[in-house]
């Protein structure tokens, strides 16, 4: 496959892993974005790595796979670039899941039981273990749960040193690069046409988050990929106060949701520099990139039957992102049946950054026909929840 050209559509976190796979293998990698690398819907998350939010099914399995491998990439980058590794701010310090109620507590251990039948683990905490491992978090919980394989890190510095990678093999990397449309010959893709010219290639990969719905339409092949929004909070640095990443067990039922209106579930968890990043929300509203006061008041609510400790504490700033949301809560991930030479590689919703290290590796090896880790199948693009709705029609938003 030597001298086979791939273009990546997108540079956020998971277009940089997919690209660093690719270009590892002796592609011919361009790596394409309308904005800067990780400017967009990567630099807007908090950094999860999870498998404490996900029940048995293919995510699971696609996230255990990226739990495996993000230490073996971490130290392939630190033999390149020790500077980078440092900046992804590697941080596995599990997660703990606290409910309030006698209900969400009984959800809790269902979910639990399920999980550890598919190889997680999650361990009980009596009320002394919890107050050991979280000393501020309430008292006024009524189950807890100890995930040790999650972890935390930084997105942009992530990304960053996933498209290094790429760029130390050979990869070549294009900014500014608006994506306006394809250029077909005989049902295949065979270039797109750019802001800054025609890109040719043998391959493409629509790897561009929230827009790869959008992209998708103006390269003729539409996929049901959608934004849906989260804001975060992010408060003045602290003494240690988080340990874990701290979350209700209201959080998993948000993930799953499909529901337009607000859904919100307290997401608590420190960063390096002593911040406390303070989550989550989920909302469709389109590409509407406004703070709301009412949704940041929602979410710091919750944040603080949590976190009682965490009253008082300024809040030095907010910012939201937009995740690439699919119907059925599973990210498109292979061949376009629709128009040969296109890939997809997008609608991980608010796990990309967890996800990405596992998605370059089966998109790899998908397209190098090489055999998988897990079971490609349930991500293909022509399941009926990614064809089944015409994506948005192109707009000047598309990636």
């Amino acid at each position: 496959m030597h001298g086979t050209r791939v273009a990546v559509l997108g540079a956020g976190i998971v277009g940089a892993a997919c690209a660093r796979e690719l270009a590892l293998s002796g592609l011919e990698v361009t790596v394409v974005d309308r904005g800067a690398p990780a400017s967009a819907t990567t630099s807007h998350g908090e950094g999860n790595v999870l498998v404490s939010d996900k029940g048995p099914g293919p995510e699971l399995e696609l996230a255990q796979l990226s739990r495996e491998l993000w230490p073996q990439v971490l130290a392939a980058v630190a033999a390149r670039s020790p500077h980078a590794a440092r900046a992804v701010e590697w941080d596995p310090k599990g997660g703990i899941v606290v409910a309030t109620t006698g209900t969400g507590a009984e959800g809790l251990s269902r979910f639990a039981a399920d999980q550890r039948a598919a190889g997680v683990r999650a361990e009980v905490l009596d009320a002394e273990e919890l107050a050991e491992a979280e000393p501020y978090v309430t008292r006024e919980h009524t189950a807890a749960l100890h995930y040790p394989e999650d972890a935390q890190v930084q997105p942009a510095g992530a990304a960053a040193a996933l498209l290094g990678d790429a760029l130390a093999a050979g990869a070549t990397l294009r900014t500014g690069c608006e994506v306006l449309g394809a250029v077909t010959r005989a049902g295949r893709i065979t270039g797109v046409r750019t802001s800054s010219g025609l890109l040719a290639a043998d391959w493409f990969v629509n790897a561009a988050g929230p827009w790869s719905g959008e992209l998708a339409a103006r390269l003729g092949a539409p996929v049901d990929v959608r934004p849906r929004r989260g804001d975060v909070l992010v408060t003045t640095p602290l003494p240690p106060t988080v340990f874990h990443k701290v979350y209700d067990a209201d959080y998993v039922g948000a993930v799953g949701s499909s529901a337009e209106d607000l859904q919100t579930s307290a997401v608590v968890e420190s960063t390096h520099g002593g911040s406390v990043l303070i989550g989550s929300s989920r909302r469709r509203v389109g590409f509407d990139d406004r703070l709301r006061p009412e949704v940041l008041s929602a979410v710091a609510a919750k944040a603080l039957r949590l976190f009682p400790t965490l009253a008082g504490v300024p809040v030095m700033r907010a910012y939201g992102g937009f995740r690439p949301y699919v119907p059925d809560h599973l990210p498109v991930i292979g061949a376009d049946p629709r128009l040969a030479g296109l890939w997809h590689a997008s609608g991980h919703e608010g796990a990309g950054i967890g996800l990405s290290v596992g998605t370059g590796q089966l998109l790899r090896n998908l397209m190098l026909g090489e055999p998988t880790d897990m079971d490609a199948a349930p991500f293909r693009v022509d399941r009926p929840a990614v064809l089944g709705e015409s994506a948005h029609p192109a707009s000047e938003e598309t990636a």
